[in-house]
């Protein structure tokens, strides 16, 4: 086994398993502004790279047909972890990723932490070099467990896996061996314990996978009635809505200023921030909230943190801090949903979007208003 350890402005430890070397300084658990930690949306990843984790899901009972619980999510999971999901490639129609995708020489050389040598077993095909073994592609396959599970998805007879396509069947495949049942959690850890034999790496993907799930998955509405439900479709309304900085007011998008803690501008961009989607959605009932999320914390019954997010009910006010249990230190807020999820604003460059609670930093508890 080969540790690499990867310590950057983003931390993220993960042990070259069977199957993948994660060499790539990756965004999972990044911050920015205030600490607001990158949540998981599908709106976060390219949308070819989304296609192929849907494909993938199509076609994988063709190949384990006692399989089950194959979904997108799962691979969105390990491809984040991964790739960032390929962000920065150029992703052609037909799947292919250029540049290639490579990890680091795996020749116990010590760079990116590994220590164990892994002889070639390719000949330079897929990692491109005959000096030793490398993980390859958006999934970071080794060339020989390449060899026994990569299928051509794209219809192009290859199986390539620098093609998104072929390599998020390759990985379907490879997870659904032995025909696992992913709906159960012990077989899904199973399954992400063989890609990758470490404890650490299969939380980090999990939640990666908890936080996709969440945002894929509409929000049950049903008994959600009055002005709570006005409240939550009014924020819900604003999906897809650029985050700006200071963006939004109780009238709706606008345009934010200048600058965010990490110097992003909002000047230039119509949308809401954080504290505006929650002003904007009150707003429709009437509820005349102050501006920032650590002055929303004063309004309406507080609901401490002690209590778990269990306690929160759908059109609660969601805070986070940097201290938790200190006020003051509130960095961000969100509205309840209900199933521990969010309408959410998260930070500069993203969109308005469901994500789970627990997607960011600090929980300091709630607020409820109606």
């Amino acid at each position: 086994m080969v540790a690499l350890l990867m310590f950057a402005a983003v931390c993220c430890a993960a042990p070259v398993g069977n199957a993948i070397s994660a060499y790539v300084a990756l965004k999972a658990g990044a911050q920015d502004d205030g600490g607001i930690a990158e949540g998981g949306s599908a709106a976060d990843i390219p949308p070819r790279m989304l296609t192929a984790y849907k494909n993938a899901v199509l076609q994988v009972g063709k190949y384990s047909p006692k399989c089950q619980g194959m979904r997108w999510p799962i691979l969105a999971g390990i491809a984040k972890v991964e790739s960032n999901h390929a962000t920065g490639r150029s992703i052609a129609d037909n799947g292919d990723i250029r540049p290639k995708i490579y990890g680091v020489l795996l020749n116990g050389s010590g760079q990116g932490g590994n220590t164990t040598v892994f002889p070639d077993t390719d000949g330079g095909k897929w990692d491109g070099t005959a000096n030793g073994e490398r993980a390859v592609g958006p999934f970071q396959f080794l060339p020989s467990t390449w060899e026994g599970n990569g299928k051509d998805a794209n219809g192009d007879k290859s199986a390539d896996p620098h093609n998104a396509d072929d390599a998020a069947l390759g990985a379907a495949i490879y997870l659904c061996g032995g025909g696992r049942d992913l709906t159960r959690r012990s077989q899904l850890k199973a399954a992400l314990l063989q890609y990758n034999h470490s404890s650490e790496y299969v939380a980090n993907v999990l939640g990666w996978i908890d936080q996709y799930t969440a945002a894929a998955e509409d929000p049950d509405l049903k008994n959600v009635t009055g002005k709570v439900r006005t409240v939550i479709e009014a924020a819900l309304s604003q999906r897809g809505v650029p985050y700006s900085w200071g963006g939004g007011n109780a009238s709706g998008k606008s345009y934010g200023f200048c600058c965010s803690p990490s110097g992003k501008s909002g000047a230039s961009i119509k949308g809401f921030d954080c504290s505006g989607l929650t002003t904007y959605a009150y707003a429709k009932v009437g509820i005349r909230l102050p501006r920032t999320a650590a002055a929303q914390a004063g309004v309406g019954k507080r609901i401490p943190a002690s209590l778990g997010t269990g306690a929160l009910k759908p059109g609660d006010l969601v805070f986070y801090a940097t201290a938790p249990g200190h006020d003051s230190t509130i960095y961000h807020v969100g509205i309840y949903l209900g199933s521990g999820q969010m309408v959410n604003a998260p930070r500069p460059g993203t969109v308005v979007r469901l994500d789970a609670v627990n997607a960011m930093s600090g929980y300091a508890g709630g607020a409820r208003l109606l």
